[in-house]
């Protein structure tokens, strides 16, 4: 398999130390030079509205935050989506998306990708 896809949905923004996992081992495939896919939907997609990732931390007392971890991620390689039903939900546009959101995507999108034999997907 040559591309990993992390389909973040029911993760839940409300508990940080469930926040970590994700990120950071998309960053280490990413680091095996695999490519990374991370769409971020459901109640998931709130940590791709700008202001909510800046705010959580994976362990209380952290300087570092969620986003900090995207962030880190997103240098690493990881490509970052936010699926197109989220968006209504959120009540943004793109604009009001983190820039490390590249691309919003639907739901054919993820469907398509998690049935090519050369990906692997993980949910979260």
């Amino acid at each position: 398999m040559e591309k990993l896809l992390m389909v973040m949905v029911n993760t839940d923004p409300r508990h940080g130390s469930e926040l970590g996992a994700p990120f950071f081992q998309a960053t280490v495939a990413a680091a095996m030079e695999f490519e990374v896919e991370v769409v971020m939907t459901g109640g998931a997609g709130e940590l791709a509205k700008k202001g909510v990732a800046e705010n959580l931390v994976v362990q209380e007392g952290s300087d570092k935050t969620v986003y900090d971890f995207i962030k880190d991620a997103h240098e690493a390689g990881v490509k970052f989506m936010a699926c197109t039903p989220t968006l209504d939900l959120l009540g943004v546009d793109k604009d009001g998306l983190i820039p490390e959101v590249e691309e919003v995507v639907g739901g054919a999108y993820v469907i398509t990708q998690a049935m090519d034999e050369d990906t692997c997907v993980m949910t979260y």
